[in-house]
């Protein structure tokens, strides 16, 4: 906690004013985790432009454990993968200890409301869909900034 202490003229009193410390991210390293090579690097183009250092993973188990290994500052994560598919492998980052800190936007070609509804139950902070208009991407990313 910041403490400020002020002087109020008109009383010639002093003030302390508190204000709560807050933790300010910046996201810098983001995981895409998806199984179409073309939507990696689709995806990659978008986020390397704009400055960001991009990791990928091929699969939803490669990115649990990607997530687990690397300090990673954002995972995009795809939906519709074999295996571990995407809603379960973002729940697991979100409720494990060691991830619960890194912020998953799903990024999926599901359009329907209920799908978004269902990726947000999990943990998602916010849900995108393909194919990804850049502005609407970086503008996301940047509200978890």
């Amino acid at each position: 906690m910041f403490v400020s202490i002020k002087r109020d003229s008109e009383y010639s009193s002093f003030k302390i004013i508190f204000y709560k410390k807050y933790v300010i991210m910046t996201i810098k390293k983001i995981l895409i985790v998806d199984d179409s090579p073309i939507d990696r690097h689709l995806l990659s183009g978008i986020l390397t432009r704009s400055g960001y250092q991009v990791g990928f993973a091929n699969s939803g188990e490669d990115g649990v454990a990607m997530s687990k290994e690397g300090e990673l500052d954002l995972v995009l994560m795809d939906v519709v993968m074999l295996g571990l598919n995407g809603f379960e492998a973002t729940r697991i980052i979100v409720k494990d200890k060691a991830t619960m800190h890194i912020p998953v936007i799903i990024c999926s070609t599901k359009r329907q409301p209920t799908d978004k509804i269902w990726g947000l139950r999990q943990g998602a902070k916010d849900y995108v869909t393909k194919p990804v208009v850049a502005e609407e991407l970086l503008r996301k990313i940047s509200r978890l900034n």
